[in-house]
């Protein structure tokens, strides 16, 4: 089983910036995608950005040009750098590795 713990969330304003932090643990040899999902409430969980272990990145429509991820494979942590944030950005981050998945973390944007 694989163990997620994010970090890293929390209240910004428009414009603003974060940077979310993922770290692996367990049975981590396996895991080919880390990433990021979110869900707003009331909407559907939806792709925000993914990285592989050979560092090939997908990235959700509404995020391209303004987040950017990263993965360590030594410690087996990914980054979500998130810039130029917009109310719309607001949802609960989930970490996922593969069909694992994180608790989940509160990212606001708002003035």
């Amino acid at each position: 089983q694989v163990q997620l713990a994010e970090s890293g969330g929390g209240l910004v304003q428009p414009g603003g910036s974060l940077t979310l932090s993922c770290a692996a643990s367990g049975a981590i040899s396996g895991i080919h995608y880390m990433g990021w999902y979110r869900q707003a409430p009331g909407r559907q969980r939806e792709l925000v950005a993914l990285v592989s272990k050979g560092g090939l990145k997908t990235y959700g429509e509404s995020v391209k040009g303004r987040f950017t991820i990263s993965r360590d494979n030594v410690v087996n942590t990914v980054i979500l750098q998130m810039n130029s944030l917009k109310p719309e950005d607001t949802a609960a981050y989930y970490c996922t590795a593969d069909d694992n998945w994180g608790r989940g973390i509160q990212v606001t944007v708002s003035s």
